[in-house]
């Protein structure tokens, strides 16, 4: 009797040896999806915005992240100049939220 109740300890030890490794292929999974689903797209979503700040040139009409409607009077390294209804306002590039129309 001792004999077979060692015999079902030492098998139940070796099952669970294996729990660590599956635990570990589960957390990378995890990574993997996390991956796909939320980095990849962000990254693609800021490339794309960055290449249309990029992009901006005098006379574009352009919204700005705050709301505010302009067109592009100059342009500048890391901000724009925009006249809004007789306005002038300069807003750093980044806060371009969409360019609604090119010259």
């Amino acid at each position: 009797m001792i004999g077979t109740l060692y015999a079902q300890t030492a098998s139940q030890g070796a099952a669970q040896g294996g729990g660590f490794m599956g635990s570990l292929i589960m957390i990378a999974l995890i990574f993997v999806i996390f991956y796909f689903l939320l980095i990849l797209p962000a990254k693609k979503r800021q490339k794309k915005h960055q290449e249309m700040v990029n992009s901006i040139q005098v006379g574009d009409g352009i919204i700005t992240a705050g709301g505010i409607v302009g067109k592009v009077t100059a342009v500048y390294e890391d901000r724009i100049e925009i006249d809004s209804k007789g306005t002038k306002l300069e807003v750093i590039k980044n806060y371009v939220a969409t360019v609604t129309t090119k010259r």
